[in-house]
């Protein structure tokens, strides 16, 4: 159909976004303080604009237009009109083409050109200066999708939290230099879902893979500037578009068929989402959608001077999520990944921000009461990154009962421990059985802590034996960046060393930290690759290093670490009394046990204020205070020896069982044996898992 026979009338302001219906495509775009919403179709390849018609309707703050005989796989944007007044909080500028906050596909990328900036670069007056420069060849267009594309027929797995075994994974990171996943798939949708993947999950026992940001995304002016790009994805531009260079042969349907190809494997899709802030950066960033489309009704401005930007996440920007149209964004955006794409769960960054309202947190604010009234995500896993750098910004264990919490605090606490920090034992104790004190309130459940001794953002698990430093010049920032406190030890040699006593202590360390996480309460998250002793050469911020310093390099992981990993997820997934929803305060059983008991190697009573505490035992049962706990006959005995020398353990009674030892981590390969008399040495610096066991008949 050309330009002169295309026709605009009244639409629908029900549905945000570009919907066709058979004959025609509706239009619809929130913004209130806009003059004039123009509507820009282009031909097919997005390199001219063809025709220009302005949404002839408006209902409250929904601009809206139908054009009967559009087809799906048409490329279009918004031109918006209004005050250019930033000292206001106002960025309209009609020359700016704008992607549509609803768009499912993209086409093209941005091009970071001075025309993508509202304003003249070079102009004395900055930011209030008014660009002329039209920024459609720079900039993606929006897609008409084909509603048969993304139709709302997917179904999750809807696996419980307990038993829930979390890997996160970059899908380039975990595909590109995988030796038998094909070329032509490696760094794609396609590629993470390969048998290779699926075969190495499935023998890890991984239940759930957290995939870092799949939202469409742009890298920032900054890192293009150093010829480097974003990696992890944590600047998202569509927050219902997979992100194109993600794309294998499938194209935009890889996701979907990424996601069934887990769930056919029994793994749930988590994602990492990023609904705190968007691309647009700060004063002097680029108008790509939302600042363009009403700048002051999106973001967060600061009181008083609304030229500037509440930066609560660092980024420049912060989203401004108590907006009802807002908030129905996310809303939607959540909505439609779990129900045309499938998607099981997701994790919240910087989760903080989204609950933090006029006057602080608040647990009962908008976004989490609209998120944990919704029927669509009811059934879905909910992860908060609980903390932001905006005030009081850090909120662990703050969060509503149906969100579980990565919890940071979990991490240092074992890597001080390991490391032989003074007094960390104590802490320790905390952390094994769920950390109680933080989220043992409300009713929350065991679960609620994801508990991990590395991921994404920091030191890898074979980074924090071998680091003291992070490493990070590579990144262009003079290593200023990332975290300063790893909690780390290099056992005496910075980075790699020939030195075969410091290797073979850096792997005992690494099977200890391992062993940790998969014998706590709570739930495990391993990130992509320690399970092999990955390492990123000590970048402990490698957000820009889209290239072999982030990718796993599957040929070099140390395949006994791996299958220990495995191990300990095996034991861990046999005895559920490591899986329990409830937390153990030591209660007495149906049976008089205790649910929890605290030892020392000798048998007697632990004693928690010994400031020089390094090893301690536990006895775990079912928990007294649920029948499905009273009902567990399920008895682990688990032994920390964090001291220089071996040390006898004295085993409690077994009464007509024995204990047999199933997890020792002085060693990678695991051979269980049965210990018939009443005490067993403990090797130094290591963590055994005994189990009561009925012997079989002879």
């Amino acid at each position: 159909m050309g330009p002169d026979q295309l026709t605009i009338q009244p639409g629908n302001p029900s549905r945000l976004g570009a919907h066709f219906d058979g004959n025609g495509v509706n239009f619809a775009l929130f913004s209130e303080h806009a003059s004039r919403v123009s509507l820009c179709l282009f031909t097919e390849d997005g390199a001219r604009e063809f025709t220009r018609m302005a949404l002839p309707e408006r209902n409250g703050s929904v601009w809206h237009g139908y054009v009967p005989g559009l087809k799906p796989g048409t490329l279009y944007g918004f031109r918006v009109d209004g005050p250019f007044a930033p000292e206001r909080g106002h960025r309209f500028n009609a020359n700016k083409l704008l992607l549509d906050p609803y768009t499912r596909e993209l086409h093209g990328r941005v091009n970071h050109d001075p025309a993508i900036l509202g304003y003249l670069p070079n102009s004395p007056y900055g930011d209030l200066s008014f660009s002329e420069v039209d920024s459609a060849p720079h900039v993606p267009k929006s897609v008409v999708s084909d509603p048969d594309s993304f139709s709302p027929d997917a179904v999750t797995l809807g696996r419980r939290w307990d038993g829930t075994f979390i890997y996160e994974a970059h899908v380039r990171g975990a595909t590109m230099l995988h030796p038998d996943i094909p070329d032509d798939v490696k760094g794609t949708y396609d590629g993470l879902s390969s048998q290779p993947i699926l075969d190495h999950l499935t023998r890890l026992g991984v239940t759930a893979v957290e995939i870092l940001p799949v939202h469409a995304f742009t890298s920032e002016g900054a890192l293009r500037a150093r010829s480097m790009r974003n990696y992890w994805g944590y600047n998202t531009l569509g927050f219902f578009a997979p992100e194109p260079r993600y794309f294998g042969p499938s194209g935009v349907f890889g996701f979907r068929a990424m996601v069934d190809r887990f769930h056919a494997a029994g793994i749930e899709v988590i994602l990492d989402v990023v609904y705190n802030h968007s691309a647009e950066s700060d004063h002097l960033g680029p108008t790509l959608s939302f600042r363009g489309i009403d700048n002051a009704s999106y973001y967060l401005l600061l009181d008083g001077q609304p030229r500037y930007y509440v930066n609560d996440t660092g980024t420049g920007n912060t989203l401004k999520v108590r907006h009802p149209f807002v908030l129905r964004m996310v809303m939607d955006s959540l909505r439609f990944w779990v129900q045309c794409m499938g998607v099981d769960g997701f994790r919240f960054d910087l989760a903080t921000t989204l609950a933090r309202e006029a006057h602080g947190f608040e647990t009962g604010g908008g976004f989490l009461d609209a998120l944990r009234q919704d029927p669509v995500l009811a059934g879905v896993k909910l992860i908060a990154e609980p903390w932001d750098v905006g005030p009081g910004g850090y909120q662990l264990g703050r969060f509503p009962p149906e969100f579980s919490e990565w919890n940071d605090r979990y991490r240092d606490t074992v890597r001080k421990f390991w490391r032989g920090d003074g007094h960390s034992a104590q802490d320790m104790g905390s952390a094994l059985l769920g950390s109680a004190d933080l989220f043992d309130t409300k009713g929350r459940q065991a679960w609620s802590s994801v508990n991990f001794v590395a991921s994404h953002d920091g030191f890898t698990l074979a980074d924090t034996t071998r680091y003291l430093q992070r490493h990070n010049a590579a990144n262009g920032e003079d290593n200023r960046d990332g975290h300063h406190s790893n909690y780390s030890d290099n056992f005496g040699v910075e980075g790699d060393s020939d030195d075969p006593e410091i290797n073979a202590a850096r792997h005992q360390r690494m099977r200890n930290m391992l062993a940790t996480v998969f014998l706590s309460q709570g739930t495990p998250m391993l990130l992509a690759g320690d399970e092999g002793g990955n390492s990123q050469n000590g970048n402990n911020n490698a957000y820009c290093q889209d290239n072999p310093v982030s990718w796993i390099d599957w040929t070099k992981l140390d395949s006994d670490l791996v299958a220990f990993t495995a191990a300990l997820s095996g034991f861990r997934a046999r005895h559920p009394v490591l899986n329990q929803n409830r937390f153990l305060h030591g209660a007495k059983r149906a049976d008089g046990h205790p649910d929890v008991e605290w030892r020392a190697m000798d048998g007697s009573p632990l004693n928690w204020r010994d400031p020089g505490l390094s090893s301690l035992c536990l006895i775990l049962r079912g928990c007294a205070e649920c029948v499905a706990g009273n009902a567990m006959s399920d008895v682990v005995l688990l032994a920390f020896n964090r001291e220089y020398e071996d040390r006898e353990l004295q085993l409690p009674p077994s009464g007509q069982k024995i204990w047999r030892q199933e997890i020792d981590t002085s060693t990678a390969a695991q051979t269980a044996r049965e210990i018939t008399t009443s005490a067993t040495r403990i090797p130094a610096n290591s963590v055994a898992a005994f189990v009561l066991h009925q012997p079989s008949a002879e």
